[in-house]
């Protein structure tokens, strides 16, 4: 079946195609309305040596980087998206989904705080508030270790809580599915309907004989129509099987030749 043949099959079948393709404008609507927008805000961070180790350097700690720092990174992101931290958080009132992971492609101790929702308003303050979450979180975990206030790890904000952008990779595949399967299923219904009308157009089959009919019999040799031999009552008994033989009367003048001398 090539182009042609579907796009005659489609106009032919138009009120079968007509209706899907309604329905799917009615579906990629409904997908439209219910699944919102959702908006991100990122801030980056990073984690800088403590004071008591900067002191060779002047106290400038983007000048002492250690490869400790990034493994302490690693570790505080683990606590941030663990369950007692989420708990935490949500009691102090962030909405939506965050996550604090080390920062893609990063030449020290780097982390990214993302928090998505879809309220742009929620979404920034909610990352405004993780940020600082995180800074609390790192002093409490070495206060737990018993480490000094100078030799304590410390944060600083490299990029501030963003403006919320919107994500509309998500609600666009979903779009794309509710197209694609509603187009799908118009055209499975309309070659459907377009294959039962072939098969209820075609000729039916003659009916073969009955199993308990007895086939003709054949003429035995000489019995066509050209042989002489075939008297009256052979063609008689022919068509009726039933007939009687018939009496042949003679007349009386063949008697009285009969009884003379």
């Amino acid at each position: 079946m090539d182009l042609a043949e579907i796009w005659r099959v489609m106009r032919r079948r138009w009120y079968v195609l007509l209706p899907g393709l309604l329905l799917t404008a009615a579906l990629i609507t409904g997908v439209y309305l219910l699944v919102p927008v959702e908006y991100r805000s990122q801030s980056t961070v990073t984690l800088l040596n403590s004071k008591k180790a900067t002191v060779a350097f002047d106290g400038n700690p983007f000048l002492s980087t250690q490869a400790s720092l990034t493994g302490m990174a690693d570790g505080l992101a683990r606590n941030l998206n663990s369950d007692d931290s989420k708990a935490d958080l949500k009691a102090q009132g962030l909405t939506g989904l965050y996550e604090a992971k080390i920062a893609d492609n990063a030449q020290g101790p780097f982390m990214w705080l993302s928090v998505t929702g879809t309220d742009p308003a929620a979404v920034l303050k909610s990352d405004q508030l993780f940020t600082a979450y995180a800074e609390k979180r790192l002093l409490e975990f070495q206060a737990q270790q018993s480490v000094t206030p100078e030799a304590m790890i410390r944060m600083a904000t490299i990029v501030p809580p963003q403006k919320p952008e919107a994500q509309t990779k998500t609600r666009l595949q979903y779009l794309v599915m509710a197209a694609a399967l509603g187009f799908v299923l118009s055209l499975v219904a309309t070659f459907f309907v377009e294959a039962r009308r072939r098969k209820a157009d075609k000729p039916g089959r003659r009916k073969a004989p009955a199993a308990d009919q007895d086939p003709p019999e054949n003429p035995g040799p000489g019995a066509g129509p050209d042989s002489g031999s075939s008297s009256d009552e052979q063609r008689i008994g022919a068509v009726d099987p039933t007939a009687t033989m018939a009496l042949k009367v003679l007349p009386s003048s063949a008697f009285r030749s009969k009884a003379s001398p």
